[in-house]
């Protein structure tokens, strides 16, 4: 496990302008070009988005799941009108609930195995988060890197704790905690986790944060 703090505050827009927390540049740093993943809670298509550099500038193949709360539906016919904005997002989305997506379907109708690079999970309220998390793993994907957000600087739940125990059973490891955005100052809102089996041997992690 090791601490980001630094590497948040003071560089990821420069390197990795799209994503909250350089999610993106961290899942290119372990796997290069031509990955995979699954982008739940997708939100816009670009800013803030963990997986628009890794599909347009990367080639990563993959698909999103925006949420749609009920809730909120100007706002949802606002986001998907913006998807339509951005031609270059040529990946499939699927408007439909995150929490009940049938995610083995996912993968055959876009040809993925199992077992893909990334998945990047973000849901409000975060108890939807951990359920469509749950649901993605039950369904039989097996992501070697998850991005969960647990806005645990607002919630006094501490999901962080909930999503470990549910995955660790599965082969799952923290690697990363108290993730910070550049977007929330100095508040905690993500965790990583980690394939038992990734090889970490790959990256010079120490090395690799000094350089920012």
């Amino acid at each position: 496990m090791f601490e980001l703090r630094k590497f948040f505050k003071s560089f990821f827009y420069k390197t990795s302008p799209y994503s909250q927390a350089g999610q993106d540049l961290f899942a290119f740093e372990l796997f290069g070009y031509d990955g995979t993943y699954i982008d739940v809670g997708a939100g816009e298509p670009k800013r803030g988005n963990n997986c628009y550099m890794l599909e347009v500038q990367k080639k990563w193949r993959g698909f999103s799941v925006e949420y749609g709360d009920p809730r909120y539906k100007l706002k949802n016919v606002d986001i998907k009108n913006l998807w339509k904005k951005y031609p270059e997002r040529k990946n499939k989305v699927y408007w439909t609930d995150a929490r009940t997506f049938d995610y083995r379907k996912g993968l055959i109708q876009n040809k993925l195995n199992k077992e893909i690079d990334f998945l990047s999970c973000d849901i409000d309220p975060q108890v939807d988060t951990l359920i469509a998390l749950k649901k993605v793993i039950r369904d039989g994907v097996r992501p070697k890197y998850i991005a969960f957000e647990t806005d645990y600087y607002r919630e006094k739940t501490n999901y962080s704790n909930l999503a470990y125990n549910f995955l660790k059973s599965y082969g799952y490891k923290i690697g990363v905690k108290n993730v910070f955005s550049n977007l929330k100052k100095d508040k905690i809102f993500e965790t990583w986790f980690f394939r038992e089996k990734l090889d970490f041997r790959t990256i010079d992690y120490k090395n690799w944060i000094k350089k920012y």
